[in-house]
């Protein structure tokens, strides 16, 4: 018997703890495990207080909408994956959406309209960035092109980029002008620190 009942996961903490949030289908998206969503956000633990974040490959926005459950005033979506971007919009109604913004279109063209937001609020942002692995067809060259979409990211545009990613992946020390300062392996994904 097949299952046919929608993917969902919960928010963890914070005032919107418990709220159901859609998943899109397995095949365009993948979602953060809790292991590493908890990981995350006991690195920045209170940082993410009045922060903004910027989601790129947002996916259903779990990670973004769990820092605004932890008290985060500003989240910026970036996706492209029309079913994802249905699911997003979805659970944005379950928080707060004056405080969500979705940016749709490919996260390497919208960048640049991420960073002249940025510069309007007058902040640096918290960019969480898992892109889709590289071991799915057409996305073989997706951490050249993350790389490059780091190196492009303005220094005051940043207070810390954190990177899921495949756990075999090494990425480079330094990415523009971001050192990596941690990095944590959690089986086959990884997250990387850099400021």
């Amino acid at each position: 018997m097949k299952n046919n009942s929608p993917l969902t996961k919960k928010i963890v903490a914070g005032k919107f703890k418990g709220k159901s949030l859609k998943l899109p289908s397995k095949e365009t998206t993948r979602s953060s495990k809790m292991i590493v969503v908890e990981s995350f956000f006991n690195t920045i633990q209170f940082d993410v207080i009045d922060s903004v974040v910027v989601e790129v490959f947002s996916g259903s926005g779990s990670i973004g909408l769990e820092a605004l459950s932890r008290g985060a005033k500003k989240v910026i979506f970036m996706e492209k994956d029309r079913d994802a971007i249905k699911a997003l919009r979805e659970n944005i109604t379950q928080t707060d959406p004056r405080a969500c913004e979705v940016l749709e279109g490919n996260s390497f063209a919208t960048i640049a309209q991420v960073q002249k937001k940025l510069e309007g609020l007058r902040e640096s942002a918290f960019f969480y960035i898992d892109p889709p692995f590289s071991i799915r067809e057409g996305m073989e060259d997706i951490y050249q092109k993350t790389l490059l979409l780091i190196t492009s990211l303005p220094l005051d545009a940043v207070r810390l980029i954190v990177i899921e990613h495949m756990s075999g992946l090494e990425l480079p020390e330094t990415i523009g002008e971001f050192n990596q300062i941690k990095a944590k392996k959690f089986g086959k994904t990884t997250l990387s620190y850099y400021a």
